[in-house]
């Protein structure tokens, strides 16, 4: 069973930055996908970025590239979201997702599983 949990959430202003952290175990090194999500008020939950482990490939919503950076550290069996020149409507609730393929993970959002979830508020 894979187990997600993450950090690294909180409130900044409008072109701060912030890192979520998100702590995996149970995956299959080199071959599943670790991604994040985010879901704002009101609105469905949607794709931010999506990296497979142990790799370089990674993905990204058109809305934040050049400003996210998706990473890893493998002896750490963590991913990180580097997070810069926020904007107020990256506000949401930010969730690590994982799945066996990345091709299922971020192209139809199939999670095999969800973390909790940790708060980004932007403010203007």
């Amino acid at each position: 069973q894979v187990q997600l949990v993450e950090s690294g959430g909180g409130s900044v202003q409008a072109g701060g930055s912030l890192r979520l952290s998100c702590a995996a175990s149970g995956y299959r090194y080199g071959s599943d996908a670790l991604g994040w999500f985010r879901q704002a008020p009101g609105k469905e939950r949607d794709r931010v970025a999506a990296i497979v482990t142990g790799s370089e490939i990674t993905a990204y919503v058109d809305s934040v590239k050049g400003r996210f950076t998706i990473s890893q550290d493998n002896t750490k069996n963590t991913v990180y979201l580097q997070m810069n020149s926020l904007k107020p409507e990256d506000t949401a609730m930010y969730y690590c997702a994982w799945g066996p393929r990345i091709s299922s993970l971020w192209n139809r959002g199939e999670a095999a599983n969800w973390g909790q979830g940790t708060q980004v508020t932007v403010s203007s």
